[in-house]
């Protein structure tokens, strides 16, 4: 029997269950995928309680993909910027699959040479930067907490040319980027129903993208399509992210599109 599960707080949003068990009987595997709703003050917890009961993994969301790093060793992208999403507790790895979950939903975008605006730097800001990076933009992160911003981009500076603007002043950016991201939780179900910039700044803007995924529709995407955007939806990084995962659990390349048929199905319920 194969345990895996997800860890956040809160979890109630979480359509991962959904999507990982309809991918576990799909390739026919015994096992289950379980949503645990954990404290901060738990969260060591809740990590090494998974590994003693025989949890071959775990997917970590808000708030803890960047403070569940002390406990695992960190491979690949979860090196660079020091997030993690994804944890094999048999080898106490940590990975990150939001990177890969990012360019998978913006492939066929051609996003070489554009400007990219980035809200939020925390786990998945710095995902998202990391992967348009990776794309060829140049990428502007802003954050509320001046600090925290700073730190991200200090640290995405290796792979590409990224800078902070304080969020305070990102009205100052209107007409200057091609992309906005928002990797902040405003909009997601049991957050504030607002979007994470003015929303004049959408205008002339080529693509949106929201990392939220519950509701599908954010009020960012609202605004976006109303103003004449492309937008990408939150449930292609979802689940794109996520049959990455499964594979790292389980060594098999899932079927995405039963994935993403489960993920749906559960966001009408």
């Amino acid at each position: 029997m194969l345990y895996l599960g997800v860890i956040g707080y809160p979890i109630k949003h979480s359509v991962s269950p959904a999507m990982h068990n309809a991918a576990l009987q799909h390739e026919g595997i015994e096992g289950i995928y379980l949503a645990f709703e954990v404290k901060p003050d738990r969260l060591r917890d809740a990590v090494f309680g998974a590994k003693a009961l025989g949890f071959r993994g775990l997917n970590v969301t808000i708030p803890f993909k960047e403070s569940v790093v002390e406990f695992v060793e960190l491979e690949g992208e979860a090196a660079k910027i020091k997030t993690v999403n994804t944890i094999d507790l048999v080898e106490m790895v940590g990975y990150n699959t939001d990177v890969y979950g990012v360019k998978a939903a913006l492939s066929g975008t051609e996003l070489g040479g554009k400007t990219a605006l980035v809200v939020g730097a925390g786990g998945a800001g710095k995902a998202a930067a990391l992967a348009l990076l990776d794309m060829g933009s140049t990428v502007i992160v802003a954050n509320r907490t001046e600090e925290k911003g700073r730190e991200a981009v200090e640290m995405l500076r290796r792979y590409g040319e990224c800078i902070f603007w304080p969020l305070s002043r990102v009205e100052e950016l209107k007409g200057k980027v091609d992309v906005v991201v928002n990797a902040t939780p405003l909009g997601m179900r049991g957050f504030k129903a607002e979007i994470p910039v003015p929303p004049s700044m959408l205008d002339g803007v080529e693509l949106v993208f929201d990392t939220v995924y519950n509701p599908m529709e954010t009020p960012l995407i609202r605004e976006a399509k109303r103003r004449g955007c492309k937008v990408v939806y939150g449930i292609e990084m979802l689940v794109h992210q996520g049959a990455k995962a499964f594979e790292i659990w389980t060594g098999i390349e899932p079927d995405v599109e039963v994935m993403k048929e489960a993920a749906l199905r559960a966001l009408r319920f």
